[in-house]
């Protein structure tokens, strides 16, 4: 087949919504499709362009003209996409309030070329930006949705957020993300991520990895932890990941709260470093309340160190009681079973083994790989 993936941005340090694309590419090429990747140039380095161009992935990044609040203008895609829309079997949308989804839904039905909208949690109008989101559904939004061959979601929560937007059921999909299994077979040592950082071998690690954002619950977790201070004096709290936005004010609510000796503020990890972490991590924590997915919670489980969820996951039920606990989203409640888990080394050692064998189980990307080629197959066939 081949397979148009767009995506608004490319770059790792978007998180998830960057690392699906990348990886769902990834291995499509690597089962003998032909994929071409339209997204922006935004944070994206040459150097990671020509990586993933090695893997027999074409990356096509149109310069980023404006970045109009979180959304990227790239006036270039429309000329290529009139050009090329029709060589393409299928495509697949990535995100979905986009500059880049606007233009490509557009010429997909001009040309009669179907594609599949992945929205990555990214559907509900919440506070932040919610005059613009609507705006944005009324103008484009709402015939995107509609003119979809199909729509995925990776939980059922998703589905039903899918279904209030006017989604019929028969549209809806629902393929879990995963993780590259491979790149968790030789993990790092124990002990290199705290001797890098000064850590003694005594000190608990609780574990944050993700966009430093207003969204993902940093508050309730900073606040939480300087409780659990009180009486594990000895546990040291270590965000990781790229600031968008709220880093001052995460910083200046640490100062606050006098906790700065005891939290590590490193900075966005990759590859072998951000391994090192989840690692020697005691236990990781991501304490959002609306997380439609998650893959961090899949790449710590994939490093044998047990996790900390709120209600509001969409994999919670997966993870409950047998890879990690599940809180809901009260500083209180994240406190108590913080304790829980740092006091009982019996409990993190028996969700870190269930955890990396419920990976291997349900959230290989071989497998979902599998499952969306059957959707694109669908897809194609209707329109045939």
């Amino acid at each position: 087949m081949k397979i148009l993936q767009v995506v608004n941005f490319f770059s790792p340090v978007h998180g998830g919504s960057a690392e699906v694309p990348y990886q769902l590419a990834k291995v499509l090429a690597k089962r003998g499709h032909e994929v071409t990747v339209y997204t922006s140039d935004y944070k994206l380095s040459e150097e990671w362009i020509k990586s993933v161009q090695e893997l027999r992935i074409k990356v096509s990044p149109f310069k980023s003209w404006l970045n109009l609040i979180g959304v990227q203008i790239t006036p270039g895609l429309i000329k290529c996409d009139r050009r090329e829309t029709k060589n393409f079997d299928v495509i697949h949308m990535h995100n979905y309030r986009t500059f880049q989804n606007i233009i490509v839904h557009h010429y997909a039905k001009k040309y009669g070329i179907p594609y599949i909208l992945q929205a990555h949690g990214s559907l509900p109008v919440d506070v932040p930006k919610q005059t613009l989101k609507k705006m944005y559904d009324s103008v484009w939004g709402y015939s995107i949705l509609r003119d979809a061959a199909k729509v995925i979601a990776v939980t059922p929560t998703e589905a039903e957020q899918y279904k209030s937007m006017g989604v019929s059921e028969d549209k809806i999909e629902i393929v879990p993300n995963g993780i590259d299994l491979a790149e968790f077979d030789n993990l790092p040592p124990k002990g290199e991520f705290r001797r890098k950082y000064g850590l003694s071998g005594e000190q608990k690690i609780i574990l944050y990895l993700g966009r430093i954002h207003q969204t993902k619950g940093l508050e309730l977790l900073v606040k939480a932890f300087a409780e659990v201070t009180k009486e594990l004096p000895n546990t040291k709290l270590v965000i990781v990941g790229p600031d968008d936005g709220y880093l001052p004010a995460l910083e200046k609510l640490i100062k606050e709260l006098k906790i700065e000796n005891k939290t590590l503020l490193t900075g966005p990890l990759y590859g072998e470093d951000k391994l090192k972490a989840y690692v020697d991590a005691d236990v990781f924590v991501n304490p959002r309340a609306d997380e439609i997915f998650g893959i961090v919670f899949l790449e710590a489980l994939a490093c044998g160190t047990s996790v900390i969820c709120s209600r509001g996951c969409g994999i919670a039920d997966v993870i409950d009681g047998r890879a990690g606990l599940v809180v809901p989203y009260d500083e209180k409640q994240l406190q108590q079973v913080l304790l829980d888990v740092l006091s009982d080394e019996k409990m993190r050692q028996e969700f870190g083994e269930k955890g990396k064998l419920l990976v291997r189980e349900k959230f290989n990307w071989v497998k979902v790989a599998e499952r969306l080629e059957s959707v694109y197959s669908s897809c194609i066939s209707s329109r045939t």
